[in-house]
């Protein structure tokens, strides 16, 4: 491989390329300055501008970050996706880096996305014109739910695979996880976010709060629900995640049908079949039963005390066909039939392979099975 001209890219260097790389690797400013060997201050000078790195200087950071060198030229399409644009969950048990570390990787999850999008026919965004952004017809949490069920046309039937229906009518998910940073304590950890401040809504899953699949699909549908209700609508951080848990519970089992599903007393058994029947975990179940007035407070109450003395073994996410993000996986296997290889798209973002593989969620294959019981 030819050695990149660290000159021209010093010339052309792009502040802004070096925040997000920074970011995405979860450094502050003074460890890098330390891991590179020049001063905190000239790498606030890089990063507004001020001041361009030397070229051995470009190479260091470049070592430093895990980019390839040419990474922090301009002449690729770029975005900026600021934190207030992302609804975080559990917010106030992140730290500012870790959600400036999110939404970095936000911003490459795009330029990979911008990159296969001009190659790949993506599908469209489908929604309702009310969860559209500038919309100001918004329903309720619960008709909404019942709106875009109908409108996508899942009746109300469970829905096998939750992640891919919600790629298939445009919106992109993709995995992130912490755990690469060990020394993040596990209650500051990221559960989940999306943003609409894209050209296409994102979602972001991760499985670092538990890699559990019951978990992740009501994860998946309360980004959703922010999704649809929130587009840049301003509320109290209670309010919104409240509003999305109650859209979450109408889009995954609509009143209608659980109502009479639902056991008037408590037992187990009963709730675990519903749970492997509808992909939701029992406690959700629980929570249902409270909603729809089938159980009193005082019993849902034995009822979470009873479940927690239950065990239960997680269930892998990786394991369940339809729950994996695929989209931007399946984008380079096309481009892979036409001799557009992973290393040609990485030469081309100047991201490392594993970069891309991270991004677009490649790893090795598992079993697939199915959560949900057809009908």
């Amino acid at each position: 491989m030819p050695q990149p001209d660290l000159v021209a890219i010093a010339r052309s260097f792009d502040p802004a390329r070096l925040t997000q790389a920074r970011r995405v690797k979860a450094m502050t400013k003074s460890e890098l300055h330390q891991a590179v060997g020049v001063s905190a201050t000239a790498i606030g000078q890089y990063e507004r501008g001020e001041v361009r790195p030397r070229p051995d200087t470009v190479h260091a950071l470049a070592e430093v970050l895990g980019v390839p060198p040419g990474y922090f030229a301009y002449g690729r399409p770029r975005v900026q996706v600021e934190v207030a644009e992302a609804s975080f969950r559990r917010l106030r048990s992140t730290t500012v880096a870790q959600q400036q570390q999110a939404t970095a990787y936000v911003e490459q999850v795009w330029e990979l996305s911008c990159y296969l999008e001009e190659r790949v026919e993506f599908p469209s965004v489908d929604l309702p014109s009310w969860a559209l952004p500038d919309s100001d017809d918004v329903p309720d949490p619960v008709t909404a739910a019942q709106q875009l069920r109908q409108y996508w046309g899942l009746g109300n039937e469970p829905i096998p695979h939750l992640v891919a229906e919600i790629e298939q009518h445009g919106i992109l998910t993709v995995f992130f996880s912490m755990k690469q940073d060990e020394s993040l304590p596990e209650k500051s950890r990221i559960d989940a976010f999306s943003t609409t401040s894209l050209p296409r809504p994102l979602i972001v899953l991760t499985p670092d709060k538990a890699d559990d699949v019951l978990r992740h699909r009501f994860s998946a549908a309360h980004e959703l629900g922010h999704i649809v209700l929130h587009h840049g609508r301003q509320g109290t951080d209670v309010e919104m995640e409240r509003q999305a848990d109650m859209f979450a519970a109408e889009f995954l089992t609509p009143r209608d049908v659980i109502r009479a599903q639902l056991p008037m007393r408590l037992n187990i058994g009963a709730l675990q079949t519903l749970s492997e029947t509808w992909g939701v975990s029992p406690e959700m179940l629980v929570y249902r039963s409270r909603d729809l007035e089938r159980i009193s407070e005082s019993s849902a109450r034995r009822a979470y005390i009873t479940l927690r003395a239950v065990p239960r073994r997680p269930m892998p996410i990786a394991e369940f066909s339809g729950e994996k993000p695929e989209l931007l996986r399946n984008a380079i296997q096309l481009l892979e039939t036409v001799n557009v290889t992973l290393l040609d798209i990485a030469e081309a973002l100047q991201m490392t392979p594993r970069q891309v593989r991270r991004l677009a969620g490649i790893d090795t294959e598992r079993p697939r099975l199915t959560l949900v019981s057809r009908r």
